[in-house]
């Protein structure tokens, strides 16, 4: 019931809800106690009302933005707090007293105050937006002033509004004992603190000034001139979809040539990993349009989105459609993928699925490259690496339509998971789902939520069982141990990933935020560390639940024996470890059709929905000689994903340098074609001077064409 409750009020947890809760009844009783007239219950209401509200926007509640739709936001809340207690000053026969009309005057000039207050954090705010947002960029040339101090920037309104309190403390307890000059003396605390914490901010409106757009954009271009960029990665997405373009960022430090990231949503700047590779953020297309890129040769574009088409206009470059994932799914033969010079796929299973499909994209266009993304992947021994086997279960998320294909979590997963919980050898369970499950299809989080009940619950009564005592006992210093070091190690990473002094804004952070080889290395060293320690920090028999982005999907692939997951990009990477693995097949196909229709389930062992063939899985996990499917997953590895020689990044680079020749020839093709019209142009003039060719641009002359 409460969490049906929670899922009504999208709340994120008991507490919020209980949060919403006082909300909802202590306004009630705030008004009657102003009616009664009651000052206890006024305080006690009011100070409940209070708290509920300042823990709703500490938690960033999405109820918050749901109370602003309905009119009845954070300032007009504070409001009708300040008019019930005037209600509350007139009903107890203080309507003619000095101290209700001082109370009156003294909240409609902290009302006043806000006006100004307001204006001026929304306009230093204003001032400080650069039009793009960067990463290991040079901005030097726009002498960007440090931001104000977060404590007068962040949370402003709330901050401001929330300095009532002592005017609406002293007023009560002034009427509580009736001594007047209480009450005056909270008021002018307030209207003192109000008007310090406005004036405060008056500096900052001239020297928090950056530059305008105009210099703005033509420092990065004078940036980009110099740095001279030749392959870009593309992205926009989601603020849930930050994975796929950060599954690229270690190829794009390797890739041949100059690389340059280019992303359309600032929110998603924050959520990249670090990285050596510069990175520009371009939210206007004006402003994109606007970049000078004449340098760039390749696009690579990993997501097929509207806002693609802001630089699929530019014809100077190849562009190509490289993908976040891999699979049979429908996403991956999307026919807008034939709008790209071409499509980059793992293996020869991506070139055959794009001609069954039959979607315009030729076969000449389609490029096998690998997958570079794989290689922290480690290959399978053929036995479990502890006592008991490590069983993966990752189920990918319901999709954008209600096929019962896209995930098992809907007819099987529950199943699945009670499965491998009471196998009949213990395995040990990791359940990893995909980050957008829930976000559309309410069934799947409702599912997501009972597995996540039914992990725990096994997990608390494998900690108290005698067959793990002892194992349980001899490993806690150790795990101990590891914790501590997660927590260290998560600390140090927290201050390496924003470089800088502490609380700088977007600007300043675009300002500081150059490459530093020495911090990244670090960065990927104490990674390294905190995914050692956090795996020593559990024992090999304890079920876990990973759904936070550390430790990453691969992490949980080495760590795992076998897997059990949906068609998605996920088993066609696990194919890199060669280990066993299971597939859903939750639209009930059958297991022969199943296969048919998808190539990286046929050297799998196919689930059905009551997952009763995971017998089959758990004996390929125990015993080599009964895993039959080996040889068949090693033939469809090459075949989903390419030979291990060449590497998949020798492979990628050879691709990019193939791409970006092909566009050289292609441009100085233009403009030799260009060069001939204009000659072509003055031989017909014979009379005229002599007259020289329009210098046309690159970005400009196949518009020409």
């Amino acid at each position: 019931m409460i969490s049906t409750a929670i899922r009504l009020a999208r709340v994120g947890s008991r507490s919020e809800l209980a949060a919403a809760a006082l909300i909802g009844l202590g306004y009630p009783c705030v008004m009657l106690a102003a009616l009664l007239p009651s000052i206890w219950l006024f305080a006690a209401a009011g100070a409940a009302t209070y708290l509920a509200d300042w823990y709703l926007h500490q938690k960033g509640s999405y109820l918050i933005n749901r109370l602003n739709k309905v009119r009845i936001g954070l300032p007009i809340r504070f409001l009708l707090r300040q008019l019930l207690l005037v209600l509350l000053l007139a009903r107890e026969g203080l309507a003619e007293s000095p101290l209700f009309y001082m109370a009156v005057a003294g909240l409609l000039v902290f009302y006043a105050l806000q006006a100004p207050h307001g204006a001026l954090t929304t306009l230093i705010r204003l001032r400080r937006t650069l039009p793009i947002v960067t990463r290991n960029v040079d901005l030097a040339g726009l002498r960007i002033p440090d931001a104000p101090p977060k404590a007068l920037m962040h949370r402003s309104a709330e901050k401001m509004l929330h300095l009532d309190l002592p005017a609406m403390t002293g007023v009560l307890a002034a009427v509580l004992v009736d001594r007047d000059v209480i009450g005056y003396a909270g008021i002018a605390v307030t209207l003192a603190l109000g008007t310090l914490y406005t004036v405060a901010l008056v500096p900052y409106l001239r020297t928090g000034r950056v530059s305008g757009a105009g210099a703005v954009l033509k420092n990065t271009s004078t940036w980009l001139l110099e740095y001279r960029p030749t392959t870009v990665l593309y992205f926009s997405g989601s603020g849930e979809s930050a994975y796929q373009i950060n599954m690229w960022l270690e190829t794009m430090e390797q890739v041949d040539g100059r690389p340059l990231i280019i992303m359309r949503e600032r929110e998603l700047v924050t959520k990249v990993n670090a990285t050596a590779v510069p990175i520009i953020c371009v939210p206007a297309a004006t402003h994109l349009m606007n970049l000078d890129l004449s340098t760039v040769r390749v696009a690579l574009y990993p997501a097929n989105v509207g806002k693609n088409i802001h630089l699929l206009r530019v014809p100077t470059m190849q562009h190509v459609f490289i993908g976040h994932g891999d699979s049979d799914k429908l996403a991956s033969v999307n026919p807008f993928s034939k709008v790209y010079d071409e499509v980059w796929t793992a293996g020869r299973a991506g070139r055959d699925r794009y001609a069954l499909a039959d979607v315009g994209v030729r076969d000449e266009d389609v490029v096998e490259v690998g997958r570079p993304q794989l290689a922290p992947i480690q290959t399978w021994t053929g036995t479990p690496k502890n006592p008991i086997p490590t069983i993966l279960y990752a189920p990918t998320w319901e999709g954008w339509d209600d096929n019962p294909g896209n995930t098992s979590l809907l007819l099987a997963g529950e199943n699945i998971v009670r499965g491998l919980l009471g196998a009949e050898k213990p395995v040990r369970l990791i359940y990893k789902p995909h980050p957008f499950t829930g976000i559309r299809n309410k069934k799947a989080k409702a599912v997501h939520e009972r597995i996540m009940r039914m992990v725990r619950a096994a997990a608390a009564e494998r900690a108290v069982d005698p067959r793990w005592a002892s194992d349980a006992a001899a490993a806690k210093p150790g795990q101990a141990e590891a914790r501590l070091a997660c927590t260290r190690i998560e600390t140090e990473l927290a201050a390496l990933a924003a470089p800088g002094r502490s609380g700088g804004d977007e600007a300043e952070e675009s300002r500081v935020a150059l490459a530093d080889p020495v911090r990244l290395e670090r960065i990927k060293r104490l990674r390294a560390e905190w995914n050692d320690a956090y795996w020593r920090s559990t024992g090999w028999w304890e079920h876990l639940i990973v759904t936070g982005t550390e430790p990453k999907l691969y992490d949980c692939f080495n760590e795992a024996d076998a897997m059990v997951s949906d068609i998605s990009s996920v088993v066609s990477d696990f194919m890199a470890s060669g280990k066993p693995y299971a597939v859903t097949d939750s639209a009930a196909l059958g297991a022969e059709e199943f296969q048919r229709q998808n190539t990286a389930a046929r050297a799998a062992v196919v689930l059905s929905n009551t997952a009763v063939e995971l017998a089959q899985l758990l004996a390929a996990v125990e015993s080599p000689a009964l895993d039959r499917l080996a040889e068949s997953r090693r033939e469809l590895k090459e075949y989903l994903l390419g030979p291990d020689h060449p590497t998949s990044m020798e492979r990628f680079n050879t691709a990019v340098r193939t791409l970006q020749a092909g566009a050289e020839a292609r441009n100085a093709g233009v403009q030799q074609r260009l060069t001939e019209q204009a000659q072509r142009e003055l031989n017909r003039q014979p009379d005229a001077g002599p007259v020289a060719p329009a210098a046309a641009t690159e970005q400009e002359a196949p518009l020409a064409r």
